[in-house]
C-alpha cells in the first residue's frame, strides 16, 4: 500500500552521518544539521502505518458519525485528546486541550412573504419561492411593511472601487441582492470568474447587517450560486447550527434568506421598475434603487442551546515560540441520519476522519524531528464544519494565540485515497505567499500545483481555512489532485466524480483496508514540509496584491 523506503541510505546520502547517529547518539551537532529538512523529517516519521490506524478508529461506528452534542462528539475528541497527550503535545488552551463553543441550533420556520407593491400584492410560498430564518435567539422574529431596497451585489469594497450601499441608508429595511460578484458576468470586474469573498452568500448577510438592514434575501441563479434551488431549499427547509453570542445573535437581521430568480422578476415587475435593474447591478456607479415595495415576514424559531469542543494541542517552539503555525482540520461530521442502503451512520471516512488522522500524523513527525521547529506549532481539530464552518469561526473570533503573531493556518479537509498524484490542488491560488511554498515543496516530490478548476464557485470560502483569512491569517487550502501517476487524468477525475455523486455526505463515505493512502500520505509530507519549513523561519507569509485579505492583515494590532 505504501512506497517502501530505506530511510538509512537515503538520510546517510543526504546528511553524510547515519540515521543511528542523528536519532541516538546525536551525531552531525551542527544546528543546520539537528534541524534536518523537512523532507528528510517527512521520511523519518510519516510512513502512514499510525495515520491508518487512526483513519480506522475516526470513522469506525462507535463513534456515531462524529455529530456535535452526541456521545460521537464525546468519544471523538477524548481520543483525540488522549494522542495528542501521548504523543507529548501540550494541552493547547491553558491546562485544557478544549475549547468550549457555544452554539444554538434554530429550527425557523416561515409564513408566506408578503410583498405589497403600488395598488397590489404578491405572496411568496416557503420552501417554493423563497426561504428565510433568523439567528436572533428569540421565538419570534417579525418584519413588518419593511421597505425593499435592491442593492446590487450588497458589496462594499474599497479596493475595487465598488459601494452598493452608496447613498442609501437601509435601517429597518430589507435588501434584495445578487449571488456571487460582478467579475462573474463582467470579466474586468473584481477577480472575474475567480470569486471574492465578496460574492460569498454569507459575506452578504453580514454586510447587511453592519449597514443595519431588517432583512436580507439574496436572489439565487444557479451559474453563478454555482448550485441549484433544491440545494438552498435543503439546506434551509432544517434546523441548522449557529454560533451564540453575548447579544444572542441580536446585533444581525431579523431576517435572513434567499428568493428564486422567477420571485425577483416577479419582485422588480410588481415595483413597475425595468427587468434590465438586475444586470444593471454588476455595472461601475450602480446605485441602490427603491423599489416602492414592502416585506412582511414571520419567521418562528424552535431554540435549543448547547456546547461543543474545539481540540487544540500545541508543539511548543523554541527562540520564536510566541510565534505560531496552525495546522486545523474538522473532526465532525453528520451523526446518525436517513438510512441509504440499510446504512444510517455518517462516519465521513474521507470528510474529515482523513484531515483529523492528518493533524496526528503530522504532530507524530514534529515531536519525531531532531529538533523543534522555532516557532510553535498548534493543532487545531475544530467542530461544526459541517454546520457553517463553526468551530473556526469561533477559534478564529476567539483566539487563544494572538492573531498577529499567527503565522499562517493550513488546513486539511479530505485526503482522497486515490493513489499518488502528479498534481496538487491549491484551492484559492494567487491569493497569498504560501503559493510559493507549496510550489517548492511540491517540486522536491517532482510535482506541481494547480489552481481550483472552477474558481467561480467559491470553494476558497467553503472550508475551514477561510475563517483565519478572514482575521487576516495566510491560510492555505489543498485538493487532492487529478492526474494520477498510474491511470492518469481521466481516472483521477472519475474517481473525484464517483466520490461527489456517491459517497460525499452520505452513509457509504466508509473507511476501507483497501484504500490506496500512497497519494494522501505524499500529501502529508508536503504539507508537513511546508510546516517545517515556516515554523523555522523569521519572516511572515504576506498576502499578495489584489487579496481582499490583505488590508485586513496589515491593520491588525502588533500584540
Amino acid at each position: 500500500m505504501f512506497e517502501t523506503l530505506n530511510l538509512t541510505t537515503m538520510l546517510k546520502a543526504i546528511t553524510g552521518c547515519s540515521l543511528l547517529a542523528v536519532i541516538v547518539l546525536g551525531g552531525c551537532t551542527s544546528v543546520q544539521e539537528k534541524r534536518l529538512s523537512a523532507t528528510d523529517s517527512l521520511l523519518l516519521a510519516i510512513d502512514g502505518q499510525a495515520y491508518n490506524q487512526h483513519l480506522a478508529v475516526l470513522s469506525h461506528d462507535s463513534l456515531e458519525g462524529r455529530k456535535p452534542f452526541t456521545d460521537g462528539e464525546t468519544k471523538t475528541i477524548t481520543y483525540l485528546s488522549t494522542e495528542f497527550a501521548k504523543l507529548g503535545l501540550s494541552p493547547g488552551n491553558g491546562d485544557s486541550y478544549f475549547q468550549e463553543v457555544p452554539l444554538v441550533e434554530i429550527d425557523s420556520k416561515a409564513d408566506g412573504l408578503l410583498l405589497r407593491g403600488p395598488g397590489q400584492s404578491l405572496t411568496l410560498n416557503y420552501l417554493d419561492d423563497f426561504v428565510a430564518g433568523s439567528r436572533r435567539i428569540q421565538a419570534e422574529a417579525r418584519v413588518q411593511d419593511s421597505e425593499i431596497v435592491f442593492v446590487g451585489y450588497g458589496i462594499v469594497a474599497p479596493e475595487f472601487g465598488w459601494d452598493d450601499y452608496a447613498g442609501v441608508d437601509v435601517s429597518g429595511k430589507t435588501v434584495v441582492v445578487l449571488v456571487n460578484d460582478p467579475g462573474f458576468a463582467d470579466s474586468t470586474l473584481f477577480k472575474g470568474r475567480n470569486m471574492t469573498y465578496y460574492g460569498r452568500w454569507t459575506y452578504k448577510y453580514e454586510e447587511a447587517s453592519r449597514q443595519g438592514a431588517a432583512a436580507v434575501l439574496i436572489v439565487h441563479d444557479t451559474a453563478p450560486a454555482s448550485y441549484g434551488w433544491n440545494v438552498v431549499r435543503s439546506s434551509w427547509g432544517k434546523s441548522k447550527l449557529y454560533l451564540r453570542t453575548t447579544d444572542n445573535n441580536q446585533s444581525r437581521p431579523l431576517a435572513e434568506g434567499w428568493i428564486t430568480m422567477e420571485a425577483a422578476q416577479q419582485l422588480v415587475a410588481l415595483a413597475g421598475v425595468s427587468p434590465d435593474v438586475l444586470k444593471q447591478a454588476g455595472q461601475k456607479g450602480f446605485r441602490p434603487v427603491p423599489l416602492d415595495v414592502t416585506a412582511s415576514v414571520t419567521i418562528r424559531n424552535t431554540i435549543t442551546q448547547s456546547v461543543s469542543h474545539n481540540v487544540l494541542a500545541l508543539w511548543e517552539g523554541t527562540d520564536r515560540k510566541d510565534e505560531y503555525l496552525i495546522y486545523t482540520a474538522h473532526w465532525d461530521h453528520f451523526g446518525i441520519g436517513e438510512a441509504i442502503d440499510g446504512d444510517s451512520i455518517y462516519n465521513g471516512a474521507a470528510d474529515n476522519a482523513t484531515g483529523t488522522a492528518a493533524l496526528l500524523e503530522i504532530a507524530k513527525a514534529f515531536t519525531q524531528a531532531p529538533a523543534r521547529p522555532l516557532r510553535s506549532i498548534l493543532f487545531l481539530a475544530v467542530t461544526s464544519e459541517e454546520q457553517g464552518l463553526l468551530g473556526s469561526e469561533y477559534y478564529a473570533t476567539h483566539p487563544v494565540y494572538p492573531v498577529s503573531r499567527t503565522v499562517a493556518a493550513v488546513n486539511i479537509d479530505v485526503l482522497q485515497p486515490f493513489g499518488r498524484m502528479k498534481d496538487i490542488i491549491v484551492v484559492g491560488k494567487g491569493q497569498s505567499e504560501l503559493d510559493e511554498y507549496i510550489d517548492d515543496a511540491a517540486q522536491k516530490q517532482d510535482r506541481y500545483t494547480r489552481a481550483e478548476p472552477d474558481p467561480s464557485a467559491g470553494f476558497y470560502f467553503r472550508s475551514d481555512h477561510f475563517n483565519f483569512a478572514k482575521v487576516g491569517i495566510p491560510a492555505l487550502y489543498t485538493e487532492t489532485g487529478t492526474i494520477s501517476r498510474e491511470h492518469g487524468e481521466a481516472w483521477g477525475e472519475a474517481q473525484k466524480k464517483a466520490y461527489n455523486e456517491n459517497r460525499y455526505h452520505a452513509p457509504s463515505d466508509n473507511y476501507s483496508p483497501d484504500w490506496d493512502l500512497s497519494g494522501s500520505i505524499e500529501d502529508l509530507r508536503l504539507l508537513f514540509d511546508i510546516g517545517y519549513t515556516l515554523g523555522n523561519e523569521a519572516r511572515f507569509p504576506k498576502w499578495k496584491s489584489g487579496s481582499e485579505f490583505k488590508g485586513i492583515r496589515e491593520q491588525t494590532p502588533q500584540e
